[in-house]
């Protein structure tokens, strides 16, 4: 779709919404078109077509597996579709709820549209328009690909589809809106373009969920890049555009590892009253079986060459076939990205950035990259995802688990990752999550001092009180000479 399309809203109309769109298009069939296709709709909302939206008392035939999202049902945007519907004479929800605001942007497949439910103007969406008589056949499947995935979708961090809609020659998903832009942008207003190190970690921990989530699935994607990476209006993220994806089998199993346990010398324990303990021997303690979930579609392979050229890993440019492995180096890419402001084997052109990716060479790191805690926990990370060999390759064999315990993402606490706070970055806007807890994916260092402090405030505050004095200050000697 080009940049110069013209819309037209018939906002003061309760009758009908339009679509014009001018497009240049070069489609290969038997028929041959012109190269200036002008096409438009008129979606009446008397006509009999209508939305099928996932809260609609009758079931979905547009959209197999359109269900209600159990981690979203409490927010504004499905409170006001419920009430849109219940309100409807036949509890669906139909053109005549829609109100276009304006245009958001323009991709490969389709046009994005800011709109809002009639009558509910605090709940925003974002609907995706795309003119299938403009795409060729192998874009049509690729609308195809991106309905299917998009309505078996249920993640914190994956968009929800609240209604699909195919009338005559266009088809539209009815999806959130991300206000805050996505990742791209808001890395080119960074200095440097790079973002510090606390706020890649916590970028990174959430789409490597996120991807988690796709792999159990079965669903490679294929097209990681910040520019799919969407912001939502409390910081945290959201990955869009699936029309690349594709699918495989998949076998979740549970995995027992043993994690062995560093044997640590046991100091002397000093008190208020003095030293006892045990002196500074070593204390050998027994290793540990740990039970992980795996969910990898390892068996995943396809020929095709899709994605953006600086992303491609390079058993997709060899063209020698590809699977899951093109998603974690790919996430390599990414948080390179982050942390430089360039990809890692970006060359002069196309070609050269193509040629560097299928050479030999390794990932190199810029000298000024920075000394801040935690950058040699990230080109290390970097490093093992970005092998050359995709067997040798971090994630290709047990995915996101073996990521996760990558000494770069110490201290997350998995399952609350959607309590933590966002960072607080130029160019972020919107209010953030009442229930959100203090940055939990900040380096060690800055953990430890949190902790001094906390201490530190309790000591003073026992200071004031008679009662347990002697203990309160007994706990504060033991902890500061562990």
């Amino acid at each position: 779709m080009e940049d110069d399309h013209q819309t037209i809203f018939r906002q003061d109309s309760d009758l009908d919404l339009s679509f014009t769109s001018c497009t240049t298009t070069t489609i290969a069939s038997s028929s041959a078109r012109s190269s200036l296709a002008r096409s438009s709709l008129c979606l009446s909302f008397n006509e009999s077509t209508r939305l099928s939206s996932a809260s609609a008392t009758a079931p979905s035939t547009a959209v197999p597996n359109l269900h209600p999202r159990p981690h979203r049902k409490s927010d504004a945007n499905w409170s006001a579709i419920n009430a849109a519907t219940n309100l409807s004479s036949d509890g669906t929800l139909h053109l005549r709820h829609l109100k276009l605001v304006r245009l958001v942007g323009s991709g490969n497949l389709g046009r994005v549209f800011l709109c809002r439910l009639r009558d509910y103007e605090h709940a925003n969406f974002a609907i995706k328009v795309v003119d299938k008589n403009s795409l060729t056949s192998k874009k049509l499947s690729h609308v195809q690909t991106e309905g299917r995935i998009l309505s078996s979708l249920d993640h914190p961090f994956l968009p929800t589809l609240y209604a699909h809609l195919e009338v005559s020659h266009y088809t539209c998903f009815l999806i959130d809106f991300c206000p805050n832009g996505d990742l791209h942008s808001l890395l080119r207003k960074q200095p440097k373009y790079r973002l510090p190190i606390d706020s890649v970690r916590f970028f990174a921990a959430e789409v490597l969920v996120a991807l988690e989530y796709l792999h159990s699935l079965g669903i490679v994607y294929r097209d990681l890049k910040p520019e799919n990476i969407l912001i939502r209006e409390d910081g945290h993220i959201m990955l869009s555009d699936f029309d690349l994806c594709f699918s495989s089998d998949v076998v979740p199993k549970l995995d027992n590892r043993i994690q062995p346990t560093r044997s640590r010398k046991h100091r002397s324990r000093c008190g208020c009253y003095g030293s006892y303990g045990y002196g500074n021997r070593r204390v050998r303690t027994e290793d540990e079986i740990v039970t992980e979930f795996v969910a990898e579609p390892t068996t995943a392979f396809s020929k095709s060459c899709v994605g953006t050229h600086e992303y491609l890993a390079p058993e997709l440019v060899n063209g020698s076939g590809h699977g899951n492995g093109v998603d974690w180096w790919a996430f390599g890419v990414l948080v390179y990205e982050l942390l430089y402001g360039t990809t890692p084997f970006r060359g002069e052109s196309k070609e050269s950035t193509l040629r560097n990716i299928a050479s030999s060479r390794d990932v190199a790191f810029e000298e000024d990259g920075g000394t801040e805690p935690g950058m040699d926990e990230a080109k290390d990370l970097i490093k093992r995802l970005l092998v050359k060999d995709y067997r040798r390759r971090l994630g290709c064999a047990r995915g996101a688990t073996d990521i996760k315990r990558h000494p770069f993402f110490d201290g997350i606490k998995w399952p609350l990752i959607r309590t933590y706070s966002p960072p607080e970055l130029r160019g972020m806007t919107g209010k953030r999550s009442s229930r959100a807890h203090a940055n939990h994916v900040s380096s060690p260092s800055k953990r430890r001092r949190w902790i001094w402090k906390g201490l530190s405030y309790l000591l003073m505050k026992s200071k004031g009180s008679k009662r347990n004095l002697n203990s309160n200050r007994n706990y504060y000697c033991y902890s500061k000479h562990v």
